[in-house]
């Protein structure tokens, strides 16, 4: 019981989950519809994935803007590409885009000393135009009804693009957690200068975070063309936006140096939760704009405030 109100105090965000779920369940009758269940989880898969590896970036101190301009390039990749390749073939030449770009970033931002903002920033212009021509400003079409299917697939009743997103949440959680890479992300988030004297190869750390959430954004670029069926060269715009602010809603702080996997779990539900609801009861969707943005403003003010010292998340 004290560890679950030592959590909650932690991390919020959770607080905020529980009174979604309350609301909505009293408001409308479809809301515990274990369908509709199965739909939130999915809506956050896509998001969630790249939130996991947003997590890793931004307790390091960096941030990374150029995610949904790559999920637009690797679902562009994996859905053209498959008259040549096959399915297996142009899946894995969409992941490889996505570790590239990544690669490309971390080399840029550690060779040059450029900020992180301003990489990202740039590769995020660049793809977006790389997808426009590849597509020729088209939108590209599953012709293998075997690609569509896999998105609307079950395993046990579960979707399974859901079981993945939360087979990929446990992994990241245990490896922030309990391994020595975890440790070095908040060591290098926390003091950057004590992580080199401490004997941390800063560089090549912040390279396999920003390969990580290059390939997490390729993932998720590719399995939301299987649930399309499609991919279109305006896919994953703003991602990058709602991404950041689940990860931040979760705790994790822009400068770096703490936060958790177990709290980007809570943002990205509570989003997702806030979405559907929403959806349920008819509510323009802009309002669930001005309810995230406020209470995203919320949580930077209460952060900033009651700030206490970084640390490890729990």
């Amino acid at each position: 019981m004290n560890r679950i109100i030592y959590l909650i105090k932690r991390q919020p965000i959770w607080i905020f989950v529980f009174v979604c779920i309350v609301f909505f369940s009293f408001s409308s009758p479809y809301f515990f519809d274990i369908r509709n269940f199965s739909n939130i989880l999915v809506q956050a898969s896509t998001i969630g994935l790249i939130a996991l590896g947003m997590t890793f970036v931004m307790i390091n101190g960096n941030i990374d803007l150029s995610v949904g301009a790559t999920l637009a390039l690797a679902a562009s990749l994996a859905v053209g590409l498959q008259p040549q390749l096959g399915i297996i073939g142009a899946v894995s030449v969409g992941l490889l885009s996505g570790i590239l770009i990544g690669a490309l970033n971390g080399i840029i931002a550690w060779k040059t000393g450029v900020d992180a903002f301003i990489v990202t920033l740039g590769a995020m212009i660049g793809v977006r135009g790389l997808v426009f021509i590849y597509t020729e400003e088209q939108a590209f079409y599953a012709y293998d009804l075997a690609y569509a299917n896999f998105g609307a697939s079950s395993l046990f009743g579960i979707p399974v693009l859901a079981l993945i997103f939360v087979f990929l949440t446990i992994i990241a959680h245990l490896v922030l957690k309990y391994t020595i890479h975890g440790r070095n992300v908040f060591a290098v988030g926390g003091n950057r200068v004590a992580a080199k004297e401490a004997g941390i190869r800063v560089g090549p750390h912040m390279l396999l975070n920003f390969i990580l959430i290059g390939f997490l954004a390729a993932l998720s670029g590719i399995l939301l063309s299987t649930q399309m069926g499609a991919s279109t060269p305006n896919l994953g715009r703003n991602y990058e936006l709602w991404t950041i602010t689940a990860v931040v809603l979760g705790g994790t702080r822009l400068t770096g140096g703490f936060g958790s996997i177990i709290g980007t779990l809570g943002g990205v539900l509570a989003i997702a939760i806030l979405r559907n609801g929403m959806n349920l009861l008819q509510v323009p969707s802009f309002y669930v704009l001005i309810i995230l943005g406020s209470i995203l403003i919320l949580v930077l003010f209460l952060d900033k405030r009651f700030a206490e010292p970084q640390g490890v998340g729990a």
